[in-house]
């Protein structure tokens, strides 16, 4: 099965000369080389050959977005404290946390040539995050989340970038995409035993491009599985370590 993406590319605006597909999307950056979500992974990501950066929201206590995937900064920083109940300088003044701002991250982005591959946790970041994306006529991004409320929210709102729902393993991804009325299906199957690209079948991509919806796979770091992901005609494919995706530039030029 074969697939032409220039509608979709055509349609919201993304470069039609960005690396090759499926693109290669940097989970919470290179998260497997830097510390998630922070602006180190992030750069890391583009240098290894990313396409796009995965990245989550969270909502300050002064209402600003910034780069988490957790509210509680325990996991990750080892720190008894939310954002959600900190302002954005108390966050950016506590030693040893870096948390990146949206806007941050997104000028990043504008300077590295990546787009944005926005997963929303908190309620409330879609809309402001679509809004700060609009203002710097920014618009290789995609907005997304498990929540099918908050991506309906922002289609309803008439968003003009691509939706994209998250399914977790055993959900229905049809559905969700119904339900979320969303433009991709990212499926999130990396726990789905030892061969979760079979689950990627010839009838659920039909069905999906018949919908009009494009294909996003979960963050996988397994080289063989990743190497039979990579033959799908997928938009997307997430990775905790690009450099699985993209071989360095002296071995491109090299066959080149």
């Amino acid at each position: 099965m074969t697939r032409d993406f220039s509608a979709f590319f055509d349609r919201y605006g993304w470069p039609t000369a960005k690396g090759r597909l499926p693109f290669c999307i940097g989970h919470r950056g290179a998260s497997g080389h830097e510390r998630e979500n922070t602006l180190a992974a992030f750069r890391r990501a583009a240098e290894l050959g990313a396409e796009m950066w995965e990245l989550d929201t969270q909502l300050t206590g002064d209402g600003v977005v910034v780069v988490s995937h957790d509210d509680h900064l325990e996991r990750v920083y080892g720190i008894d404290r939310r954002i959600s109940e900190m302002t954005a300088a108390e966050l950016a003044g506590l030693d040893g946390v870096d948390v990146p701002s949206f806007s941050q991250a997104a000028a990043l982005a504008r300077e590295t040539g990546t787009g944005l591959y926005v997963e929303l946790k908190a309620p409330e970041t879609g809309i402001r995050c679509w809004r700060h994306l609009v203002e710097m006529n920014q618009r290789f991004a995609c907005l997304g989340s498990f929540d099918t409320a908050q991506v309906r929210e922002l289609r309803d709102a008439s968003c003009d970038f691509p939706l994209s729902v998250l399914i977790r393993v055993g959900h229905d991804p049809h559905a969700l995409g119904d339900e979320a009325s969303a433009d991709i299906l990212h499926l999130c199957w990396e726990r789905a035993g030892e061969r979760p690209q079979d689950l990627v079948t010839e009838s659920l991509m039909a069905r999906a491009f018949e919908a009009g919806r494009e294909i996003v796979l979960w963050h996988e770091e397994r080289r063989t599985i990743l190497d039979d992901l990579m033959t799908l005609p997928v938009l997307g494919i997430c990775t905790d370590l690009p450099d699985l995706m993209r071989p360095p530039p002296i071995k491109e030029k090299a066959l080149g």
